[in-house]
This record gives C-alpha cells, structure tokens and sequence, in this order.
C-alpha cells in the first residue's frame, strides 16, 4: 500500500474511517531514517490498515494536537480515535503486533 504524506488539510479525513498507522517524523532525524524502511515493508505486508506520515517540521500545528514530544513517533488509529501512541524507532514487527493487538 502506498504511504500518503498527511498535513492540517487532509489529516482528519484520512484516519476518519478505518485503520490508520501515522508515523510522525522529520527530515534530520536519525531514528526516522532508521524506522523508514521497516514502515515502508509493513505498509506493504500489513493488509486493511492505511499508512502515513507526517512531517513534524512542515506541520506543528498536527505535532502539537498529538502532544508529539520525540520523534519518531507512532500513532494507530481506528475511525479517527488514538488507539495506541508509541515513540522512538518501531520495527516492522514492532509495528504488526500493535496493529494486530489494539485493532
């Protein structure tokens, strides 16, 4: 599945329905180079559950809402509720087992 780039325009429709895996980053940051890939493989192999990001420099006001304090951090979403927020570099498994707990 494709990873959609989220701002203040299309956040709130995008988790509005379903299962959504949001990972807040930015640019510069080491940890978020690191968990790219394993977010990438996962939007690939994890069936149902929409994937996205948001950059957390292009986008503060989001940042805030979400009382996003580290980077990177991981929020899953089930019809537009926060279903379970992790910070820090999460692994693909990392990933599936929160999804496949919390959803």
């Amino acid at each position: 599945m494709t990873i959609k780039i989220l701002n203040d325009d299309n956040f709130d429709e995008f988790i509005s329905e379903g299962k959504a895996v949001v990972d807040f980053y930015a640019d510069w940051c080491g940890p978020c180079k690191i968990m790219a890939p394993h977010f990438e493989s996962a939007s690939r192999k994890i069936k149902g559950v929409k994937f996205a990001k948001v950059d957390v420099d292009s986008n503060s006001e989001l940042a805030g809402r979400f009382q996003i304090r580290s980077i990177p951090t991981t929020i899953f979403f089930k019809n537009g509720e926060l279903v379970s927020k992790q910070s820090g570099a999460m692994s693909e498994k990392d990933i599936a087992e929160i999804v496949e707990s919390d959803f």
